[in-house]
């Protein structure tokens, strides 16, 4: 049977000012109505009803994330007491979904991404629980046709193709590749053999909490012991606990990296992971002079910028192109777009100054 875990406990620092920590990116209604949070549990929800549905977040975010999904079980929203990347985060996700289904398949999807038409991700997610079931012991992820150079992005090798299920490829996984430099992501574009990591998993719980106890048996055995605290009343204590002691690692570096038997999936649809600012270019218009405007803007002599702020606020501009300007409540972000990778830079510099009032 599919289960589905949400992996929703980032702070999303690229996104500031609109991201803070109070209300880091997740939640935030960047395209549509619905904040990308909900955006998840609307693409999940026609594979895996609520009451096999897990997010696991931060402690801070439990109740947010409860006024979002009032759907989801309270007992299916986890807060890690602080973070340590994915491989805990799934191998806690696993644990507890093996409590209950011992042959449960699950799919693994960060809270962040957008993906369109949400149709066609159901078809792929559904091919690749069908694959679990075929190859029990695979490690299965979903690779994005590139379209262009992406150096923010790691990148699969694609291997020898598998099986064609309704209409989607498989393949056996060759290697995993790191974000690469720009002059390497165009050779892997060129080639036709690669494709980028979307961080989107599907796989049997037994299956990679086996590989997990084959290659990293620390975060293994920490989580199990968290999933086995889980009905009892020292649930929250084992819980800190073994977060506090275990190693923070991506899933990829734990595990995916030298599983046996790995699978990569060809995604049949678009996929951004709303990494920066400049995402709300692929989300959304731009007017007559290249500007991806969210708010009211008047400008002259203004081009290829990118102009975010709170309703009922004005952003003028005149004489400038090629920027971020970003306003919301206490905060303005003005950047060089070419320097959008460094907005996480600047919220650890702000740290650094004491205002930490303003993130």
């Amino acid at each position: 049977m599919l289960h589905a875990m949400i992996m929703a406990g980032g702070g999303g620092t690229r996104f500031w000012p609109r991201s803070r920590q109070r209300r880091p990116k997740q939640f935030l209604t960047l395209n549509g109505d619905r904040s990308l949070l909900q955006q998840a549990m609307d693409r999940i929800e026609a594979l895996a009803p609520p009451e096999r549905s897990w997010v696991i977040t931060s402690e801070e975010y439990r109740d947010e994330t409860g006024k979002q999904l009032p759907a989801l079980p309270p007992e299916h929203i986890v807060g890690e007491p602080c973070h340590r990347d994915t491989a805990p985060c799934i191998a806690l996700g696993a644990a507890l979904i093996a409590r209950h289904d011992l042959d449960a398949v699950m799919l693994v999807t960060p809270a962040d991404h957008v993906i369109e038409p949400v149709q066609e991700f159901r078809r792929a997610a559904q091919v690749a629980a069908q694959m679990a079931e075929e190859h029990p012991a695979a490690l299965i992820t979903f690779g994005i046709p590139p379209t262009y150079p992406a150096t923010g992005y790691g990148y699969i090798h694609r291997g020898p193709a598998l099986a064609n299920r309704q209409g989607v490829n498989v393949f056996r996984v060759g290697g995993f590749k790191e974000k690469p430099p720009a002059d390497v992501a165009e050779r892997y574009v060129v080639s036709g053999e690669y494709f980028w990591n979307s961080g989107i998993f599907v796989w049997k719980a037994s299956a990679v909490l086996g590989e997990l106890c084959r290659q990293r048996p620390k975060i293994h055995d920490a989580m199990r012991r968290v999933a086995d605290a889980w009905d009892g009343p020292r649930r929250a204590d084992v819980l800190r606990q073994e977060f506090d002691a275990v190693e923070r690692v991506s899933i990829d570096y734990a595990v995916m990296e030298h599983a046996p038997e790995r699978l990569v999936v060809q995604a049949p649809y678009q996929w951004d992971d709303v990494g920066s600012w400049l995402a709300l270019e692929r989300m959304n218009p731009q007017d007559a002079h290249g500007n991806t405007v969210l708010g009211t803007h008047c400008g002259i002599n203004t081009s290829n910028c990118v102009v975010v702020a709170d309703a009922g606020r004005v952003v003028a501009t005149i004489g400038v192109n090629d920027l971020l300007i970003v306003q919301d409540g206490d905060a303005t972000l003005v950047a060089d777009r070419r320097d959008e990778g460094t907005v996480k830079e600047l919220v650890d510099l702000l740290k650094k100054k004491g205002l930490d009032k303003h993130l």
